[in-house]
């Protein structure tokens, strides 16, 4: 099938006509199919447009009978209330719960070799490749994996292989490949269309995957004055789809910054950001334009826990973040990280590597709880008195004489200055 790119100015995007004519004919081989499973992200990547496509699939299939398997990961499951928001009027028994630990099915492993050559030889381990049991159903005839191409701390940009892999997957992907892009550098991977853990990604899906009837629907969006733009929808079944998306990422989702930003506010809406692990976000793609010394405030209304998961949580509150070298050696010594290395990955992402401060603000932890994690606190009142997501712009505000860098979702991008985000690519 021939991929299909539709790119829009980018103070307009594209229209949802546009998009769906594109849905439509690129999907037009596929009329027949009887039995489809699409796979979306979850709501906090609300702002995919995936939701809406899902509504479109669901027009232009109509005499099919549509499961939808949000990709979770680790994710906690969505809600009947979250599932209404992003798929509008989607009939909750047509929605399959992605269970990480149990779901999975077993398809092979990736070489030790082959993970000791892409990481530079930093890491020499094997790797379990599993999947959803759903996406190996026989009476599917079309998967459907739709998701945003947008700057990732763990796969350079998220979506595309990863989507189904990690999304859809067990327990040693998630965690080998975390860990191996967390080693390697965020700061070498992020925004990069080449890195290790996508050519681990890839590899994976063109060794286990290729005979999955299988079509990815790429989404690119940006955030206009009256919501979400869509700056292109490209589909596909081959790599060549997910370049395209990524090197328009690259062009719509990377803020260059001409100076260091010494005081960063970051606000998570509560809906979509309700733990560090989903709301660290705003430590990782800010982290490349933050000075030495620079003060990071989390203001993070609805986050009243750590991890998705349960033992996940309880992880990150035993260890709290750490730099990369701390991690790796408390993974060397204790057996309990060591079989988790999603876990282990996620300490390193959070943590500043003592370069610059990260204050979280929020009622939900108590003062306690977040300098546990090695944060400092602020209440949630004191933060929204001084800095109130109302009274800011993103970008570049004054409040009370202070120079602040404001950034309202940090989803939707990644933030650097050039000399940071060139010197990262050359390290090593």
């Amino acid at each position: 099938m021939r991929n299909i790119h539709c790119a829009a100015a980018a103070s307009t995007g594209l229209t949802a006509g546009e998009i769906e004519h594109t849905l439509n004919k690129a999907l037009m081989p596929y009329a027949q199919a009887k039995h489809i499973l699409v796979v979306p992200p979850d709501i906090s990547r609300f702002n995919s447009y995936a939701g809406d496509i899902v509504s479109m699939l669901r027009r232009l299939f109509m005499r099919a009978q549509i499961d939808v398997l949000p990709a979770l990961g680790t994710h906690t499951p969505m809600t009947p209330a979250e599932i209404k928001s992003m798929y509008g009027d989607l009939p909750l028994a047509d929605v399959i719960v992605h269970d990480w630990r149990r779901d999975p099915v077993a398809l092979g492993q990736i070489a030790a070799d082959f993970v000791h050559q892409v990481s530079e030889g930093l890491l020499n381990y094997p790797i379990d490749v599993e999947i959803s049991k759903h996406l190996l159903d026989p009476k599917y005839d079309l998967i459907l994996s739709v998701g945003q191409v947008v700057p990732h701390e763990v796969a350079g940009f998220a979506n595309y292989t990863k989507n189904l892999l990690v999304g859809c997957g067990g327990l040693g992907m998630i965690n080998h490949s975390h860990y191996l892009g967390a080693v390697y550098g965020m700061e070498r991977i992020m925004g990069r269309i080449e890195n290790p853990v996508r050519s681990l990604y890839n590899y994976a899906a063109q060794t286990y995957l290729s005979r999955l009837p299988l079509v990815y629907i790429l989404t690119v969006t940006t955030m206009g004055l009256s919501g979400v733009n869509v700056e292109g929808v490209f589909i596909g079944h081959d790599d060549d789809s997910f370049y395209q998306a990524a090197a328009l990422s690259q062009a719509k989702n990377l803020t260059f910054l001409e100076t260091p930003i010494e005081k960063a506010v970051v606000y998570l809406h509560p809906d979509k950001f309700k733990t560090t692990w989903v709301g660290n976000k705003a430590i990782y793609r800010t982290r490349m334009a933050l000075a030495d010394e620079a003060e990071l405030l989390v203001i993070a209304p609805g986050v009243h826990g750590c991890g998705e998961d349960a033992e996940n949580d309880r992880l990150i509150r035993q260890f709290g973040y750490r730099s990369r070298e701390e991690v790796m050696s408390a993974v060397a010594s204790s057996k309990v990280l060591s079989e988790n290395l999603a876990v282990a990955a996620h300490l390193i992402h959070g943590s500043s590597e003592g370069r610059f401060n990260i204050t979280y603000a929020t009622d939900r932890l108590t003062s306690k709880e977040v300098r546990s994690l090695n944060y400092a606190h602020m209440s949630l009142d004191a933060a929204l008195a001084q800095y109130h997501p109302q009274n800011l712009t993103d970008g570049w505000n004054t409040v009370n004489g202070e120079q602040v860098f404001y950034i309202s979702n940090p989803s939707l991008g990644l933030w650097t200055t050039r000399d940071r985000f060139v010197g990262a690519g050359k390290r090593g």
